[in-house]
């Protein structure tokens, strides 16, 4: 993608100017988008010289895709296709002397299913509960737990230690837990894995997972983390044996202030307090006196650093490496004075880049889509600053058609993000790409509304327990400012959003004073008191909604179940809706979707439910992707 770099260079404007574009024949398209092949690192090899990656290829025509794995040495040099990564990359899951491996697998740890009640019955069905948490995400439980065993290589008559013996609990952490969440210790006889240890109604309303230590020596387990009552997980050891960790203070508030601590003796020392943004992962330095890491800043995901003290009393600065309109969307390793990280922006799918640590300054290493983008004409895209209700500067995207023309008028979408404390940077996803909407000639509207991280906690937590209140203001805000502009249609607004971004729609849906002309809603909610009594992670509506619906004395609750509620605001519903809505999806159940549907359609408003009943809260299957975007697009042309 050399041709392309200065361009994307060229992406690091001002505030109020328009990014530039690569003249190309067309737009992508929905096939175009699925095909692009689908980047992501390994890891550096063991003398930190070359980068092992992957790529994914979506085959449209049997559904199916094909993943090669390739090398390439960090200075310069062609990709080499390899076969595995084995010799390359060093297991880390192997202890220090080579005897042990450590690994993750499923075992029977509680009685669910009719068979396991009654040996009578082998055809039977069912699934038996006393208590929560009886489905997390996109799966029901059946009584198996992951749990972490130590083998030893290449003795099969060693049993295998199940470090969690008996316990109903999981590593890695689900739904979305890894090999991460279990590592040695540099001594080679501790295991340290993350794991929330609790069970029934006490899992679904806590966040509380612990980093536990397991001695080979003596068989014994503690605790490392036992006084802190919110998520701690990601152990990491530097190379001269100091722990690092993530953290989250408060139980219960799953997008609390995402912190990295390390631990100086039996003291924790929290690096990033004094800093006013969010952690989302770090990796040690090759020499172990510096951190780096990624985080939300301004409408991006940047790569920030800091020096690790000596002694607890010691000042921190953090200090950001990267700067520039697109996202670090994951951090990879260290090799020399360079840090290799995985980079996109709303016009570019993942590849790989190395960063130098001295000035930030970047070169793309991979180069797996440049075929396709030297065919494509790509968006404009501005960042705009909106004055909100309140008087505060919001930072807004707004992406426009490939060879916009400002003497034209073009049919605007607002996008409302999910989350709700979801940062809407430089993303490029599969399914709510900017890049492809505004291929089909719409205008997008972006806004970092409250809510969202890289503008101060403050900002970030506001939106907890006024889910309909300055949010939706600063929606409103956003698609106003913009439609003061000549080039938009104003008579052809439409509002879309999924999950959170899909509460949003159907909340709007009765306060937008007639500016939009149709809606989209994927996957959000509907009825705040069929999502209380049907959602799995208790603990996100607790803290977000301020309690339960029967709690009449709660007057935060109380606010989120009545005024905040799309459900009792259906009578002033007016405008066409498509509705999505995975029939597996447990976070956002299937309800949701159908009573808004019925409530559309009972009332004689032009509507249509698109069910997808093998996906969850996502649409992963391509071929159905594919659908998706098809109708999503169908859907604008009709109604907009």
């Amino acid at each position: 993608m050399k041709k392309l770099f200065p361009i994307i260079l060229s992406l690091l404007f001002t505030i109020g100017s328009f990014a530039q574009t690569k003249t190309g024949n067309k737009g992508i398209t929905p096939e175009m988008l699925l095909k692009l092949n689908r980047v992501s690192a390994i890891g550096l090899s063991d003398d930190h010289q070359q980068i092992i990656y992957q790529v994914k290829k979506v085959l449209l025509d049997n559904n199916k895709s094909v993943t090669q794995q390739f090398k390439m040495l960090i200075k310069g040099g062609k990709s080499t296709k390899i076969e595995n990564s084995n010799d390359l990359i060093t297991d880390d899951k192997i202890n220090s002397s080579g005897e042990y491996r450590i690994v993750s697998r499923q075992v029977k740890a509680k009685k669910v299913t009719g068979q396991d009640h009654y040996n009578d019955v082998s055809e039977s069905n069912v699934y038996i509960y006393d208590d929560l948490n009886y489905r997390h995400w996109d799966t029901w439980e059946d009584g198996e737990y992951g749990h972490v065993f130590i083998e030893k290589i290449g003795e099969d008559s060693f049993e295998p230690i199940d470090l969690m013996k008996g316990e109903p609990y999981d590593c890695p952490q689900m739904p979305f837990g890894g090999a991460e969440d279990y590592v040695w210790h540099p001594d080679g006889d501790k295991v340290l894995y993350v794991c929330k240890k609790a069970d029934g109604k006490e899992y679904a309303e806590s966040t509380n997972s612990d980093i536990y230590q397991y001695s080979m020596k003596d068989g014994a387990t503690i605790n490392l983390t036992e006084t802190n009552k919110g998520y701690d997980n990601s152990p990491a050891f530097s190379p001269n044996g100091t722990l690092a960790f993530l953290r989250m203070k408060r139980d219960g508030y799953e997008s609390d202030k995402n912190d990295i601590i390390i631990k100086l003796g039996n003291t924790d020392i929290n690096l990033t307090k004094d800093w006013d943004g969010t952690v989302y992962s770090f990796l040690w330095s090759e020499k172990g006196d510096m951190i780096y890491f990624n985080a939300p800043v301004n409408g991006t995901v940047q790569l920030f650093g800091l020096i690790v003290p000596k002694k607890p009393t010691q000042a921190i600065t953090v200090k950001q490496i990267t700067k520039g309109q697109f996202d670090i969307n994951g951090i990879i390793g260290q090799s020399g004075k360079s840090f290799i990280v995985h980079r996109r922006d709303m016009n570019h799918a993942t590849e790989i880049y190395s960063v130098k640590l001295k000035d930030g300054s970047m070169t793309q290493l991979t180069h797996s889509n440049d075929r396709l983008y030297q065919n494509i004409a790509l968006s404009k895209i501005e960042k705009r600053m909106v004055k909100t209700t309140d008087d505060k500067n919001m930072v807004t995207w707004v992406i426009y058609p490939p060879n916009f023309d400002p003497s034209k008028k073009y049919p605007t979408l607002l996008y409302c993000q999910g989350g709700p404390q979801g940062a809407l940077s430089q993303f490029y996803s599969y399914r709510w790409n900017f890049q492809l909407m505004a291929a089909q000639g719409y205008i997008i509207v972006a806004p970092n509304r409250r809510g969202m991280p890289g503008y101060g906690v403050e900002w970030n937590e506001q939106i907890s327990g006024d889910y309909g209140g300055q949010n939706m203001d600063d929606y409103l805000s956003a698609i106003d400012d913009v439609a003061k502009e000549a080039y938009v249609d104003n008579d052809h607004l439409g509002c879309i959003g999924a999950s959170y971004g899909g509460y949003s729609v159907f909340n709007l849906m009765a306060e937008h004073d007639d500016r939009f002309k149709t809606f989209i809603s994927h996957d959000g909610i509907f009825d705040w008191r069929s999502m209380y009594g049907t959602t799995e992670e208790m603990f996100f509506v607790n803290w977000d909604l301020g309690g339960a619906y029967w709690d009449k004395e709660n007057t935060t609750a109380q606010k989120s179940y009545n005024e905040f509620n799309p459900a009792t605001k259906v009578a002033q519903w007016s405008k066409p809706i498509l509705i999505i809505q995975g029939g597996k999806d447990y976070r956002v159940p299937v309800g949701q979707g159908l009573g808004a549907f019925q409530a559309a359609r009972l009332q004689g408003i032009k509507s249509r439910l698109l069910y997808f009943p093998e996906e969850n809260h996502w649409v992963l299957n391509a071929q159905n992707a594919l659908v998706w975007q098809r109708e999503f697009f169908k859907w604008l042309k009709e109604t907009i």
